[in-house]
């Protein structure tokens, strides 16, 4: 029978993507490997390979389709014997559209988006993940009632055969999901705070403006920063860290390293402080994970770099031992790959501590959103030239930078926190004991 080629997860969090280009055409033939389309997820351009040998028999969502859910099918392929006429008709899966609430009905609380377990099938497990499976497997597994996510496969690359599915008993089909069952929460669900959009564009409807579309990238921004700040139990912790003895040394530093085409900046300091920061106050180094915290042995430490229409927040792992020369680089080189949206999902995902530096831009200080599983983030103001009194009760002038620790009560309580917080300013008003 025919086999669903269904739209994939190409990252753990993607629920739904654009098809932005199709490669192959119907009547193509494919082997596994081949890239069949590009597809658009919330932060880059993937492309889709084939994992199966056949015949394109029919493209079911077009090129340029956005919000196309994950395990939706999107193209039938046909193995050696079948023709199209073998291909039932089935309507296409429209797209879904957003209710807009009621203007006078509150909005329901942000949750993580949940999506029932699809039905094991031709190309996915019970938990959606991709089988690889020849399509003669495939055939006599369907016929058998056989689940192929239970099954082992003995082919190339755990590729499920033949023999493995005749070796193989029926398994009984899982149970109907009930119809009790709460429906699942969109991203969209998580937007949908304040005002109806009918509301609003009636309250505008006198004055000229234009319409933006949300992208992939904004919509997941939303979503995620509107869950994050409903959710995450925020405090903040505030303190001014002294720059004057960390300029002077990476002037110094700047200078011996010409020669080999390093310069520094102060956020390499910064990321190498809270690297160290971790290893110090280890109890601080951990992620919230529903039931319970991850504490980490290895400090790995994400960057928010903002792009057009949003931003990444790539990961420096073992950053705790890494030299500031070698950060400078991995930094600079995920930062340009970043605003070409060329970076893999392995390179901005993780991380248990972030660092949002707004200091270029003249901010002096501000609060940041925790990014969740993280437990804090770091917002970094500018360094600005203040009076300070010394210990002798003497006024001097002095670069204080501002910053704001984030903190998930969760997993940070107040003292750890303050902890935490300590260990940053000391090592960066200390520069040079990071090099110890």
């Amino acid at each position: 029978m025919p086999t669903e080629i269904l739209m994939p997860a190409l990252s753990p969090t993607m629920e739904e993507g654009t098809l932005a280009k199709w490669l192959v055409k119907e009547g193509d033939t494919v082997k596994s490997g081949d890239i069949m389309a590009e597809i658009e997820t919330d932060k880059a351009t993937m492309e889709f390979e084939a994992v199966d040998e056949g015949v394109i028999g029919k493209i079911l969502i077009s090129e340029g389709s956005e919000g196309v859910k994950v395990n939706t099918p999107i193209a039938v392929l046909l193995a050696e014997g079948e023709s199209a006429d073998d291909i039932s008709e089935a309507p296409k899966p429209a797209a879904p559209k957003a209710e807009a609430p009621k203007p006078d009905a509150a909005p329901a609380p942000a949750t993580p988006a949940t999506t029932a377990a699809p039905a094991p099938s031709a190309g996915t497990s019970s938990d959606g993940a991709r089988i690889f499976a020849s399509p003669l497997a495939r055939r006599i597994a369907a016929d058998k009632g056989l689940d192929l996510g239970t099954l082992t496969g003995s082919g190339p690359h755990g590729r499920i055969v033949k023999a493995d599915v005749e070796a193989a008993s029926a398994a009984p089909k899982p149970a109907a999901a009930s119809a009790t069952a709460a429906p699942a929460a969109a991203p969209a669900a998580a937007m949908a705070t304040g005002p109806a959009t009918d509301t609003v564009l009636k309250m505008y409807a006198d004055r000229p403006f234009t319409e933006v579309k949300l992208d992939g990238m904004r919509k997941t921004i939303a979503a995620r920063l509107t869950e994050a700040k409903q959710s995450v139990p925020h405090f903040y912790l505030r303190r001014d860290i002294r720059l004057d003895a960390l300029l002077k040394f990476r002037s110094q530093l700047n200078k011996d390293l010409e020669s080999r085409g390093v310069k520094l900046s102060v956020n390499d300091f910064i990321i190498k402080a809270c690297a160290l920061a971790l290893q110090q106050v280890p109890a601080a180094n951990a992620v919230w994970a529903g039931d319970r915290t991850l504490q980490f042995d290895k400090s790995d430490v994400a960057v928010a770099v903002a792009i057009e229409g949003g931003l990444f927040t790539p990961v420096l792992r073992d950053a705790e031992t890494k030299t500031l020369s070698a950060l400078s680089a991995e930094m600079k080189d995920l930062a340009k790959r970043a605003r070409e949206r060329k970076l893999a999902p392995g390179e901005y995902q993780g991380g248990s501590f972030a660092i949002s530096n707004l200091g270029m831009f003249g901010i002096d200080n501000f609060d940041a959103i925790i990014n969740p599983p993280h437990a804090a983030i770091l917002a970094v103001g500018a360094g600005v030239a203040k009076p300070i009194v010394g210990e002798d009760g003497q006024v001097t002038v002095g670069t204080l930078m501002s910053v704001t620790l984030s903190v998930d009560h969760r997993v940070i309580d107040g003292a750890l926190g303050a902890n935490l917080l300590q260990a940053i300013k000391d090592n960066l008003e200390n520069p040079i004991a990071m090099l110890a």
